[in-house]
This record gives C-alpha cells, sequence and structure tokens, in this order.
C-alpha cells in the first residue's frame, strides 16, 4: 500500500471504460470531461484501457479530445484517436486459436471472436437473443445486439480468421460454467484468460493485457510504471492495477481489484475517477 502523503509524478493515466469511467451507459460526467481538460492542461496523457473493440467503442470518446490513445480488446491493439491509426497489436496465434476452437465447440456456450476491431457472434445465438432474451438474462442484450455482427457458423469463422483473433469472449450462465471453461482452456499455454464480468471468460495471446499495452505507450513516451495511475473494476484491469504507481479501485469492484488496489475511490455513478484524478493528479 502506497503512502499518500507522498508525492506522485503521474503522466499518464490509464482509465478502464464499463464500470469505471462511463457513468450510465455511454454517458461521460460534465466533471469527469472538466478533470480530463485539467489534466491534460499539466502535460498528463490520457488512455482509455477498455475490453470492447475499436468498433464498439461510445461515441462519446470521440467527442473528447484530451484522450489520446485507445487500448481496445484487452490489450490486443492501441489506437491512436488523432487519426485513428493502430500502433501497436498483440493478438492469439492461430495454432492457439483453432484449440480454442475445438474445445469450445464441445462446451456449447455463446461464443464471441473479435476480428480486426469488430465483435462477431453466431447468427443463431443473435437470433435467439431477439427472440427469447429471458435465455440471456445473463447477458446485456441491448449491448451485445448494437455491437455484434452476426455470422453463420462462428467457430468456423473464427478458424478461417485464425491469424486475425485479437480476444475471443464465451458467456455463461453461472460459477460452474467458469470453472469448466478455466479447466477446458486453462493448460493452453498462449493464452491469457480473464473476464470483464462474472459471467465470462475473455480470452487474448499469451502476452496481451492492458498492462503490456501500457507499458508500450509509457516505452514509447519515455515514462515509466512510477509516472502511471490506473483506475478499473474488474479482473481484466488486475494487471495494469498492479503495474502503475497508483492503482485505483472502484467502490463496486470485484473483490480481487480491491484487494491489490493501492486506492478505493467511489463507483463510477459518483465520480469516481474524476476523484481519483482530482486527488493524484490535479
Amino acid at each position: 500500500m502506497k503512502k499518500f502523503s507522498e508525492k506522485f509524478d503521474i503522466k499518464m493515466i490509464g482509465l478502464d471504460l464499463d464500470g469505471t469511467t462511463l457513468k450510465y451507459g455511454d454517458f461521460l460526467s460534465a466533471r469527469t470531461r472538466d478533470v480530463f481538460k485539467k489534466a491534460k492542461g499539466k502535460g498528463t496523457h490520457i488512455v482509455i484501457a477498455t475490453g470492447r473493440t475499436g468498433r464498439s467503442l461510445p461515441p462519446v470518446l470521440f467527442d473528447v479530445p484530451e484522450i489520446e490513445y485507445v487500448v481496445t480488446s484487452n490489450g490486443a491493439h492501441i489506437i491512436r484517436l488523432a487519426d485513428m491509426e493502430t500502433i501497436y497489436e498483440n493478438i492469439i496465434k492461430p495454432e492457439d486459436v483453432s484449440i480454442v476452437v475445438e474445445r469450445a465447440r464441445t462446451m456449447g456456450y455463446v461464443f464471441e471472436a473479435f476480428v480486426d476491431g469488430t465483435a462477431y457472434i453466431d447468427k443463431v445465438v443473435y437470433e435467439g437473443m431477439q427472440k427469447n432474451p429471458e435465455k440471456y438474462k445473463y447477458r446485456d442484450i441491448e449491448y451485445v445486439l448494437r455491437t455484434r455482427v452476426p455470422i453463420e457458423d462462428i467457430y468456423a469463422f473464427t478458424e478461417n480468421h485464425g491469424d486475425r483473433i485479437e480476444n475471443i469472449s464465451i458467456t455463461f450462465e453461472g460459477e460452474s460454467d467458469r470453472r469448466r471453461v478455466f479447466n477446458e482452456l486453462g493448460d493452453i499455454g498462449g493464452l491469457t484468460l480473464t473476464s470483464s464480468f462474472s459471467n465470462n471468460v475473455e480470452i487474448g495471446g499469451k502476452t496481451t493485457s492492458k498492462a503490456q499495452a501500457l507499458m508500450y505507450l509509457l516505452d514509447m513516451l519515455n515514462l515509466t510504471p512510477k509516472n502511471l495511475m490506473t483506475c478499473g473494476d474488474s479482473p481484466n484491469d488486475g494487471k495494469m492495477i498492479e503495474l502503475a504507481e497508483v492503482g485505483v479501485a472502484m467502490a463496486d469492484s470485484h473483490p480481487y481489484i480491491l484487494d491489490i488496489a493501492d486506492y478505493v475511490t467511489d463507483t463510477c455513478y459518483e465520480d469516481g475517477v474524476a476523484k481519483a484524478i482530482e486527488r493524484f493528479v490535479l
């Protein structure tokens, strides 16, 4: 635990999106916008680090000039917002994609593949969510229908695009399903397994993480983790919370995040990110 009487030299802020920076869906509060401006005025780089794909990003991000970079798909890509250029890539190896597909077929859970910034889902599942939403009550159906592209035979599609898979998401109903997914896939050495909510497992490449992507940006900007503050709420934020000089958890975070964080701020509904920036940067 850091001693918060000491002075920090924060030059980069890495922020998770859902449940952290965004307030009430895809809304960014006036207070958060204001502290972004003030932080940027002090020369601080503001980076969003999300599990979302590039094409699933909320429009509000593109209206905030203070945000310079977005880490997408849990660290698979970094997009420079000024010109929408992808400046970094760290994706799953094709041979590992094939193993995941083979094993996932037998499990029968909802399977989504992220390819070149777009999230794809099987057409049968997509239409099932439209017709029988109660069956998928463990999932944010409105978000899925808005951000996923339905496709025939998601498993064949994933194998056919095996050299471009940035992330795979498997969603399910309960904790026993989670244990099964980890048991089935945990021995594949070329993968990282994490999650952004209680009913999913997100699969990336061997070294893919938000932390790894942020480390790339730190190196590029001649900074170190001593200059980094991060905020998050879910297990997929864990490595970047540990990397940062000041790792901040939202008050309603997953217990793992609360345990490893240096500081706990308020929830996203109470402008927790803005309060943390005011505390450690401004």
